[in-house]
């Protein structure tokens, strides 16, 4: 059987270009940054997850129907990835209630790196963890794009 190739699609968003990268129909990346070595495929991005896109970045409480297709990540990062499809729109979760969501409430530092690996940041928010003393913490896209990101949600959830 023939494993599907990657390509990848392009969506403007109000945070800059986002690179969408799909392994066939499943999303396996999210990104800033043109991928290398994968070629440029319009319309590789299903029209009902840009639809998504648009509606999350107009401030609608999306809960992105995309399946995702993750390439990478051990065991441990795929649960940390997992257990923040649980933050609702515009709420934040501690790195700790992450860690405890993944059965060890010691492993914070493994769920920061965890999360700075994430491949496909806003569909899966790992933008919604912060420092549980209120502070934004890092995030692999740049904290002034994290802050923009929980800005506009906190917003939207507010109206």
């Amino acid at each position: 059987m023939n494993k599907p190739s990657l390509c990848y699609d392009i969506f403007n968003s109000p945070i800059g270009t986002l690179y969408l990268t799909f392994s066939g129909r499943l999303l396996s990346g999210v990104s800033f940054e043109k991928p290398e070595h994968v070629p440029f495929r319009k319309g590789a991005a299903p029209a009902s997850f840009i639809k998504e896109l648009k509606a999350y970045f107009s401030g609608a409480h999306v809960a992105f129907s995309q399946e995702i297709k993750f390439l990478t990540g051990t065991d441990f990062e795929k649960k940390v990835w997992s257990a923040l499809k649980d933050i609702p729109f515009g709420e934040t979760r501690s790195y700790k209630w992450v860690a405890e969501k993944t059965g060890n409430s010691a492993a914070v530092r493994a769920v920061g790196r965890a999360l700075s690996k994430n491949p496909v940041p806003i569909v899966v928010p790992c933008h919604r963890v912060i420092e549980s003393d209120g502070s934004i913490g890092g995030y692999s896209s740049g904290v002034e794009v994290k802050r923009r990101l929980l800005e506009m949600e906190y917003y939207a959830k507010g109206k």
